[in-house]
C-alpha cells in the first residue's frame, strides 16, 4: 500500500520507506494518512494463515470486523475501499450491498441511513498480479473521484 501511495502522491514509489531500515517509516506514514484523512482498517479480527505466503487466497477468516459498528464511530465517513477480494466478500456479507463492483469501480449503499460507496480495489500485495504502476493507477482515480486528489 505505501509503494502505491508513494507513486500516487510522490511519484516516488520508496518515498515512505525509512532512511536507514528496510521498513517503512511509521511516523511518516501517519502524517501522511492524518493530513489526507485516510483511515486504515481491517476486514478481519481474527484470521488463519492456511498457506506460508501473501495470498488472500490461503486466508482463512476466522472473525469478521464488525465495520458497520466502526463507521459509527467515524459518521464523516462516507466511502470504503476494498483492497482486495477477501476484503470485498466481508464487506458485501455486512452491507446491503447488490453486486460486487468490478475493480476500480464503486457501487452506492446506504448504512445509517447515510448514502456510502463502496470502491473495489486491487489488492496492494505484492502477490496480486499487476504492476505496480497499474494498481497505482487506479488508485490515483478513485482518490480523484472521491476528492482526496485535485
Amino acid at each position: 500500500m505505501w509503494r502505491i501511495f508513494g507513486v500516487v502522491f510522490f511519484n516516488d514509489k520508496n518515498y515512505f520507506l525509512a532512511e536507514i531500515e528496510k521498513a517503512f517509516c511509521k511516523e511518516k506514514i501517519v502524517e501522511f494518512l492524518t493530513e489526507k484523512g485516510i483511515a486504515l482498517y481491517d476486514t478481519a479480527s481474527v484470521v488463519r494463515r492456511l498457506n506460508d505466503n501473501a495470498s488472500d487466497k490461503f486466508l482463512e477468516v476466522v472473525e469478521a470486523a464488525d465495520i458497520s459498528a466502526l463507521l459509527v464511530k467515524i459518521p464523516l465517513c462516507t466511502t470504503i475501499c476494498a483492497t482486495g477480494q477477501k476484503a470485498a466478500d466481508i464487506l458485501l456479507q455486512q452491507f446491503p450491498i447488490e453486486r460486487e463492483p468490478k475493480t476500480g469501480e464503486y457501487i452506492d449503499f446506504q448504512h445509517n441511513n447515510q448514502q456510502m460507496r463502496l470502491f473495489r480495489m486491487p489488492s496492494s500485495s505484492r502477490a496480486y498480479p499487476l504492476k505496480l504502476e497499474q494498481k497505482a493507477s487506479i488508485y490515483e482515480a478513485m482518490l480523484r473521484k472521491i476528492g482526496i486528489m485535485k
